[in-house]
């Protein structure tokens, strides 16, 4: 019996079927509806056919690597992100981070760890409407945030925010001028998932590079020397 109210698309990209097999039968269980790829390129042709909620995304694939599948899979789709890697060293998790990945898994894994981490994905909020009180839409300048879909755009046209992305975002421009720590980021956004200060620095980076004009002379979200980040705009 399905464990979550609508039917989820989940597309697993790994060269090894054994594993592909195994994690395919633990989603399937839970209700998911579940597509696979053994290489990069076949992978952003499914995307780009099916799209899926989610990607499950091996760092290390034939062809091109997971963390190159993943900047070409935020070129059209925001789909959730969840990277597998079997490295263990810190920067391989930041890299996959900084070009749009939602999470991260360490090979070897437990399939149960790996069901819990989707369905926690799936419980961050992505997409709205509908909801008697619907939450505003903010404009900041050119920028406008839309909590109810979900979407940011800017000069009328949609930004492909990761959830992390639009989640930090969102946080910061609630409180326009108001500092935050990167350890209050990392609490408003990441929960109770650990992380070190330096990925709010990377995901500031990549947001920057998405909705500044000039990411080098930020107005949007501002560096606040030795404390943090804040908002440099009044709504309006």
């Amino acid at each position: 019996m399905s464990t979550i109210p609508e039917k989820r698309r989940i597309l697993i990209v790994d060269d090894e079927r054994p594993l592909r097999d195994l994690v395919a039968g633990y989603l399937r269980r839970e209700g998911y509806d579940v597509l696979a790829a053994a290489d990069g390129p076949t992978a952003l042709d499914i995307a780009r056919a099916s799209r899926p909620d989610l990607v499950i995304l091996d760092v290390m694939l034939p062809g091109l690597d997971g963390v190159e599948v993943c900047r070409r899979l935020r070129q059209f789709s925001d789909a959730y992100v969840l990277m597998l890697t079997a490295r263990t060293e810190e920067i391989d998790k930041i890299v996959g981070l900084s070009v749009g990945a939602d999470d991260y898994v360490t090979k070897p894994f437990s399939p149960r760890e790996l069901v819990a981490r989707v369905k926690a994905l799936f419980r961050r909020p992505h997409s709205g409407g509908g909801e008697p009180n619907e939450p505003p839409v903010c404009r900041f300048g050119a920028l406008v945030i839309d909590e109810g879909r979900h979407e940011v755009s800017k000069y009328g046209r949609t930004l492909a925010l990761t959830a992390r992305e639009f989640a930090l975002l969102s946080t910061l421009a609630a409180h326009p001028k108001r500092v935050f720590s990167r350890s209050q980021l990392l609490e408003h956004v990441w929960g109770q998932e650990y992380y070190d200060d330096h990925v709010v620095d990377v995901h500031v980076a990549n947001l920057r590079k998405k909705i500044e004009d000039d990411p080098a002379r930020p107005i949007y979200i501002e560096t606040v020397r030795g404390v943090g980040y804040r908002f440099g705009m009044e709504a309006g």
